[in-house]
C-alpha cells in the first residue's frame, strides 16, 4: 500500500510529495463471519438477471431514469432530469408504495439501475428490491465485529461498480457483494492505529473514480485524525491513504501550532466526495479539529502558524496515487466547530465574463466559496447572511478576516452564528444545471458563547454555550434559499418556523423536494419558491430524496425515520425558540423508519 502524505509547491509550482512505504493490516478475505443471505421467493427474478454491468462511462453519464450515485452524478449536483411529475401535476402526487425498515437512524441514499433499487439498512444490512413494487429481491446482513460504531448518525448510503454493490459497515469495513445475489466478494478491513477503533466510522457513501473506491473516514478524537482511502474496486485492495491532518514531518506540518502529532486531531470525512472524469480528480472536505485549545493563540515560532491544515479544506486528490493536487482551507484554525465538510458540487459558470469550471461549497456558516476545479484557484463567495464571524474576505485570495468579537472565551458572553448545527449542516443543495440555480436548506441560529452555564462546552476553548434566536429573529428557524450562480446573488427564501431536516432534490419538472423536522415532505416551485404541494410522511425525513423512472413512470423515494443527531439537535433548537408553545409539536407521530416512493396516479 502507498501512503502519501500531503504535497508542497516547489519554487517551479509543481506538487511534490512524501511517500511512505507501509506494511499495514490489510484484510482481503477469506470473509471472516459468516452473514446472512436471503434470496426472496417474491419479485421478478428477471429483474436481477437482466440488469447490465454498470461501467465508468455510465457512472460519468448516468441514464435519466437511473440513480447510480450518491448525488446521481459525479458533480454532486443532486438532480433530475426527470420532468414528468411538474409544477401543473405534483398536487396530484400520492404514495405509491413503502415498505419498513430498521429500528436507528435512517439516512440512507437508494440507488437505482435496471429497475432494482439497492438500498443500505440499519445495522450493515443492504437490501435489493422490485422499484416497481418494493418487493425484496435479497437481503444481506452483515456480520458485524466487537468495534462496531454507531456512525453517529447512520449512513449516508453505498456505490455501484461493474457487478458489485460496496457497501462501507459499523466495524470499518468495505465489502463488495455480487448484485445479482447479494454474495460477498470481497471485504477488506480499513486497518487503525488507535486504541479505540470505535471512535472511526465509515459514513460517506463510497465514491467510484476511474476503478478505485474512495471512502473518507471519521476519527473522533484520536491522534493524526481522519483520512482518505482508496480501495482497488476489482480485488478490494487498498491502494492509498491521505491523512487529513499533517503530522509533524510533513508538508503543511507546519501549521499546527508546534504542537505534537499526538495531540492533532481532527480532519474527520464526513461527506462523499465528487469527482471530474475530465481532470481525473477527486475532492472532499475535512472537518475541523476537536482539539482546538492548543490552537487558539498562535506561538511565536518563525515559520510556524495554527491554521491546522488540511482543515475545513477543499483538497483535490489523484484517485490512482491519493496523490494532492491542490488544497484551499476556506477558513483556518477554526475554533467555533463550523465544519466546511459538506458536499463539494461542480459547476459551470461565468466569472468575469469568461466561462470556469468551478468548485463550489458552503460550511457551516452558510458561505459559498467558488474555486477552479483545475487550479484551486479563489473565484468568488457568496454570503447568505447567516454568519458574524468573518468580518472580510479578500477579493483575490478568499482569505477571510475574523471578527476578533467573536473569539471564544470562557470570560465574557459573546454572540456567534451560526451554532455548531450550523446554518447549513449535511442537508446536501441541489443544483439545476439548467438555470444554474442552487437550492440549500438552512436553519436560522445563534448561540451564547462564554463563562459556565450554557448547554455544552464549545470544544476545548472553554466556553460554553448556549443556542440562542438570532437577533431580530421572527420566530422562523427554517429557511430554503435559492442562488442564482451566474449573477452571485441571492433570488428568493421560503421560510417557516420549523427546520429543514433532509437534502433537497430539484427537477426537470421545475420543482424542489425536501423535508423538516415536522415530518412534512414539500414541494417548491422553482421559479419562486411556492409550495405546490405537502404531505405528512409519518416520520422526519432525515436523508436524501432521489427520483427514478420505471417502466415510463418517475417516482419519487427518500428514506424517513429516527432523527439522528442533527436533526434532534434542530427539534430541540425549535423546541427552545418555540415561545413555550409546544403545540407545534404535539402532531409528530413517529410511525418508524421506512422508505417511502411517490409517484403520480
Amino acid at each position: 500500500m502507498r501512503k502519501f502524505r500531503p504535497g508542497t509547491i516547489d519554487s517551479r509550482g509543481k506538487v511534490m510529495f512524501q511517500r511512505h512505504w507501509t506494511r499495514s493490516a490489510i484484510l482481503i478475505s477469506c470473509i471472516a463471519a459468516a452473514p446472512a443471505l436471503a434470496q426472496s421467493d417474491g419479485g421478478n427474478p428477471d429483474l436481477l438477471a437482466d440488469m447490465r454491468p454498470v461501467t465508468a462511462e455510465m457512472l460519468a453519464n448516468p441514464g435519466a431514469g437511473d440513480w447510480l450515485i450518491w448525488r446521481k452524478t459525479y458533480d454532486s449536483q443532486g438532480y433530475s432530469p426527470l420532468d414528468q411529475i411538474n409544477t401543473q401535476n405534483v398536487d396530484q402526487l400520492a404514495e405509491a408504495w413503502r415498505i419498513p425498515l430498521g429500528q436507528g437512524s435512517s439516512m440512507a441514499t437508494p440507488l437505482v439501475h435496471d429497475g432494482v433499487m439497492f438500498l443500505a439498512d440499519t445495522n450493515d444490512a443492504v437490501l435489493a428490491l422490485d422499484v416497481s413494487s418494493g418487493e425484496e429481491l435479497w437481503r444481506y446482513e452483515h456480520a458485524t465485529g466487537p468495534d462496531a460504531t454507531a456512525g453517529l448518525n447512520g449512513k449516508f448510503g453505498i456505490a455501484i461498480y461493474r457487478e458489485t454493490i460496496i457497501v462501507p459497515t459499523l466495524d470499518l469495513r468495505l465489502l463488495a457483494l455480487d448484485f445479482r445475489t447479494g454474495e460477498p466478494v470481497w471485504e477488506h478491513a480499513i486497518a487503525v492505529t488507535a486504541d479505540s477503533p470505535n471512535r472511526y466510522s465509515l459514513r460517506a457513501a463510497p465514491l467510484l473514480a476511474d476503478g478505485v473506491v474512495v471512502q473518507g473516514v471519521t476519527a473522533t478524537m484520536v491522534p493524526e485524525g481522519g483520512f482518505v482511502v482508496g480501495i482497488d474496486a476489482g480485488s478490494g485492495e487498498e491502494l492509498w491513504r491521505f491523512q487529513t491532518v499533517a503530522g509533524p514531518d510533513d508538508p503543511g506540518g507546519h501549521t499546527w501550532n508546534d504542537i505534537a502529532g499526538t495531540e492533532r486531531q481532527g480532519g474527520s470525512v464526513w461527506v462523499s466526495g465528487s469527482y471530474d472524469p475530465e481532470l481525473d480528480l477527486v475532492y472532499f472536505g475535512p472537518a475541523p479539529t476537536y482539539h482546538t485549545a492548543p490552537l487558539l493563540d498562535s506561538v511565536d515560532i518563525q515559520g510556524v502558524s495554527n491554521d491546522a491544515l488540511y482543515t475545513n479544506s477543499t483538497i483535490a486528490l489523484r484517485p490512482q496515487s491519493g496523490e494532492l493536487a491542490w488544497h484551499f482551507q476556506h477558513v483556518a484554525n477554526d475554533q467555533w466547530d463550523l465544519d466546511w465538510s459538506y458536499e463539494r458540487q461542480i459547476i459551470e459558470v461565468d466569472v468575469n465574463g469568461s466561462p470556469r469550471k468551478a468548485v463550489i461549497t458552503a460550511g457551516k456558516m452558510a458561505l459559498y466559496d467558488a474555486l477552479d476545479a483545475a487550479t484551486g484557484e479563489y473565484l468568488f463567495s457568496i454570503d447568505l447572511g447567516l454568519q458574524n464571524l468573518v468580518a472580510s474576505i479578500d477579493p483575490q485570495t478568499g482569505v477571510k478576516t475574523m471578527n476578533p468579537n467573536a473569539r471564544p472565551n470562557a470570560e465574557s458572553a459573546v454572540l456567534i452564528c451560526p451554532q455548531p448545527i450550523g446554518g447549513r449542516n449535511w442537508l446536501a443543495a441541489s443544483v439545476n444545471p439548467e438555470s444554474n440555480m442552487l437550492f440549500l436548506p438552512l436553519a436560522e441560529t445563534c448561540m451564547m458563547g462564554g463563562p459556565t452555564g450554557g448547554d455544552s462546552q464549545l470544544l476545548s476553548t472553554g466556553a460554553a454555550i448556549m443556542g440562542v434566536a438570532p437577533p431580530d429573529s421572527d420566530g422562523n428557524i427554517g429557511r430554503l434559499q435559492a442562488i442564482n450562480l451566474e449573477t452571485q446573488e441571492l433570488a428568493w427564501s421560503f421560510r417557516e418556523f420549523m427546520p429543514p431536516s433532509s437534502a433537497v432534490l430539484a427537477t426537470g419538472g421545475g420543482l424542489v423536494f425536501g423535508g423538516a423536522v415536522d415530518q412534512s415532505f414539500k414541494a417548491f416551485d422553482q421559479a419562486d419558491g411556492a409550495v405546490l404541494w405537502s404531505t405528512d410522511l409519518g416520520d422526519i425525513a432525515a436523508s436524501f430524496p432521489i427520483s427514478y423512472s420505471v417502466d415510463g413512470k418517475q417516482h419519487i423515494a427518500l428514506v424517513i425515520g429516527q432523527a439522528g443527531l442533527h436533526a434532534s439537535a434542530l427539534i430541540g433548537h425549535a423546541m427552545q425558540n418555540s415561545g413555550g408553545d409546544m403545540s407545534r409539536f404535539s402532531g409528530l407521530t413517529r410511525e418508524g423508519p421506512a422508505l417511502v416512493v411517490f409517484a403520480l396516479p
